[in-house]
């Protein structure tokens, strides 16, 4: 472990960084319930973890290094952890960190795809482009974001903060379903039955393809 070398402290990226994820997702979600509010606070607790730890101080590398005996250096690349836990080189360190980057880029597209859709569809029932797969896509790529993010840069608070954020946007994707299924009844419950919430229901697709 290279003793003497310290690369965090760098506040100022951090606080960009908290900020700019913070912009993107209220622009796309444009939270308004209380509720709604609620999740979003969830995920920028876990930004404020990530990034506070990212470039501001290493509270799990320090962790790991004083009380675990894990020879972590305060470099800021030993912060791709999983590389450094299991003893691999660097360049798998910006595999995984590209990798985790590359889950980023395509969540952030399809919540932007997710948030096109609904805007255009002015409060009508949206079962078209991502929706005609899932009925939460905006959410899907929230999961993509910050799964991502834990490949790239998993910290102690993050890890345990993430299944935390899952189950919220889950939560709060059941509620938001139960005013549709008020709104617009039995096509709703059509629509549902055909997509999954999250990921593509694979046997309805099958179902539809055999029609054809």
């Amino acid at each position: 472990m290279q003793k003497g070398v310290y690369e965090y402290g760098m506040w100022s990226i951090a606080i960009f960084m908290i900020l700019f994820f913070t912009a993107f997702v209220v622009s796309f979600f444009k939270p308004t319930k209380k509720r709604e509010w609620r999740s979003l606070g969830i995920f920028e607790a876990f930004i404020v973890a990530l990034y506070a730890e990212m470039y501001g101080f290493p509270l799990t590398v320090y962790i790991l290094s004083t009380f675990f005996g894990v020879k972590v250096s305060f470099l800021h690349i030993k912060g791709h952890l999983w590389a450094s836990l299991f003893n691999l080189s660097d360049k798998w360190a910006m595999v995984i960190c590209q990798f985790g980057s590359l889950l980023m880029f395509t969540g952030l597209i399809i919540m932007g795809i997710g948030w096109r859709k609904i805007y255009k569809g002015e409060g009508g029932l949206v079962t078209d482009s991502l929706y005609r797969y899932i009925r939460h896509p905006q959410y899907l790529g929230l999961i993509l974001v910050t799964t991502g993010m834990l490949i790239q840069w998993p910290t102690i608070l993050t890890i345990i903060m993430w299944p935390v954020l899952l189950f919220a946007y889950r939560h709060l994707a059941k509620k938001e379903e139960r005013e549709l299924e008020e709104k617009f009844g039995e096509r709703y419950f059509e629509y549902k039955r055909e997509t999954g919430m999250f990921f593509p229901n694979f046997k309805a697709l099958a179902g539809q393809a055999e029609e054809l």
